[in-house]
């Protein structure tokens, strides 16, 4: 059929022009697509989806996810990298990928919530049992890894009450024992260390396995996409978990890629700008009437302080590295209602969850109810958790200030 005999229905949908190629701008293009047109049928027949080698269907990549992909493998210090729509979805993925009934998983006590309730439900019903262990010590760890134990969680620092681990005693431990471990690095975000070297040497002898990450938070840092990703370095292990991301059916967005490569090129500066406005607010705190303790990995007091300086110490010239989040617990003396009252009346911080955007957050928590057992480093009292965003330090520092006289 000539085209020029076709309804304009449909050449508007096959119309021939194809745009010159060598096109260039410091943002990649927004390729959107389920259905992917093959020129032939050999070609259908022949494309791979597994290694990037070509595109065959939307859920399985686009030119736009594939370079957020690449991109996010080299902030992180890996080798290949899956999108998912959530950092729980990048948890959820890593544990159903790579255990089945009999396996067992080890989870910090400190653990995101998020991922305690995955262990403890949907896990359990398809047969893999888990234990909890102590993030502080290394031969708790240590005596739980037994002959089933096929996966260890790690986060550092651990989740609210931000006490840091050996991390590296952690790994190297895993190692020995053949333990394949995961780490959540939604904190370090790959710039507070590196993941897949943390011996920090170049050799990457000392690594994790499988580092799973919340885009949601620094990576966008807008506060205003739902993103995760799952990095690693070993193609057979990346494989594995691709075969169950696509099992699953996991795809993410054009225009939330879009955010995340947007975003990426001032994630450095944005960490930084977190990092010293929470540093400055904690060390203020710690003198503060009503707050008994203050929770920061770089604060010497801090639980797990000389883990972080270990790994985390050396970066900004000597002066560390840290995410913006810190936690305070209020003096036992203070009722919830009290602590309430005075997260109701800040101003600029913000009641809501997540971390890493523009607006300061608050959070209060009932530890009890998120732990085996309460820590005895944790001083009594009601844990509140503070995420910096990046309004003007003083500012902030006069808001807490203000609601701080609830507690006179």
């Amino acid at each position: 059929m000539n085209p020029t005999d076709r309804t304009l229905a449909t050449r508007l949908i096959h119309h021939a022009y194809q745009p010159p190629e060598g096109f260039a701008a410091p943002q990649p293009a927004v390729h959107k697509a389920s259905t992917v047109v093959f020129p032939n049928v050999a070609a259908m027949r022949a494309r791979e989806w597994k290694d990037k080698s070509g595109y065959t269907y939307g859920l399985h990549g686009t030119p736009t996810t594939f370079i957020l992909e690449e991109r996010l493998a080299e902030l992180e210090g890996g080798s290949q990298c899956l999108l998912v729509p959530s950092g729980l979805a990048a948890i959820s993925t890593v544990s159903l990928g790579l255990l089945r009934a009999g396996d067992e998983v080890l989870l910090p006590d400190n653990a995101y919530g998020p991922n305690k309730a995955l262990t403890e439900s949907l896990l359990a019903q398809f047969g893999v049992r888990h234990a909890v262990y102590d993030p502080l010590d290394l031969a708790d760890l240590a005596q739980r890894i037994g002959p089933a134990t096929r996966l260890v969680w790690l986060e550092a620092p651990g989740s609210v009450t931000l006490e840091f681990p050996d991390l590296l005693g952690q790994v190297r431990l895993c190692q020995e024992r053949g333990v394949l471990c995961a780490l959540d690095n939604t904190w370090g975000a790959g710039l507070a260390f590196a993941p897949f070297d943390l011996l920090g040497d170049g050799s990457g002898s000392l690594a994790v396995d499988v580092s799973a990450h919340a885009l949601t938070k620094y990576p966008s840092g807008g506060g205003d996409v739902l993103m995760g990703s799952i990095v690693t370095r070993n193609a057979g292990l990346h494989l594995k978990l691709k075969l169950a991301h696509m099992h699953l059916g996991l795809g993410v967005g054009a225009n939330d890629a879009e955010g995340i490569l947007r975003a990426l090129p001032s994630i450095g500066l944005r960490y930084r700008a977190h990092d010293v406005s929470a540093r400055t607010l904690a060390r203020w705190l710690t003198s503060q009437p009503g707050i008994v303790q203050v929770l920061h990995p770089a604060l010497e007091a801090s639980p797990g302080h000389a883990h972080w300086q270990a790994l985390c110490g050396q970066a900004n010239a000597g002066e560390g590295a840290a995410a913006g989040l810190f936690s305070v617990v209020i003096d036992p003396v203070h009722p919830q209602e009290r602590v309430d009252a005075f997260c109701d009346a800040l101003a600029l911080f913000k009641l809501g969850y997540s971390w890493g955007g523009p607006m300061s957050l608050v959070v209060p928590y009932d530890i009890a109810t998120m732990r085996q057992q309460v820590p005895a480093h944790l001083a009594p009292g009601t844990v509140v958790r503070f995420s910096v965003g990046l309004e003007d330090v003083d500012d902030l520092r006069r808001d807490i200030a203000q609601a701080l006289k609830v507690f006179a």
